[in-house]
């Protein structure tokens, strides 16, 4: 299992992550509702994103979360549900999932800091 690094995920170091999900969530539910055509690209930036805070909270060396391996920060069940995400960007079930896996993120790095 690869560990949380207690000085990445003080909240101010965090917060910025969630705070652009927020903006980019707006503009994905945005474009499903306008079916424009915008919302996998949109999705591949939140992926992104979602990957980068695990891989910066974790003591790691990647730039990108490795499948095969777990993650401390990852929320239950957490990099199978992101691999049904990757699969499917397009789809609006895999936006709710990935508003999901950013709320339950968010959830397991406050418990982590309290924790340690």
């Amino acid at each position: 299992m690869i560990k949380v690094r207690p000085e990445a995920i003080q909240k101010e170091r965090v917060e910025p992550y969630f705070a652009q999900w927020e903006e980019l969530s707006l503009l994905i539910h945005q474009a499903h509702d306008q079916r424009s055509g915008e919302a996998k690209t949109l999705m591949e930036k939140g992926i992104s994103l979602f990957e980068e805070c695990v891989v910066n909270s974790s003591y790691c060396n990647e730039q990108t979360v490795n499948e095969n391996e777990e993650y401390e920060v990852l929320p239950i069940n957490g990099m199978e549900r992101l691999s049904f995400i990757k699969a499917r960007p397009g789809q609006y079930a895999c936006y709710r999932q990935l508003d999901e896996l950013f709320k339950e993120l968010k959830k397991r790095l406050a418990r982590l800091r309290i924790k340690s």
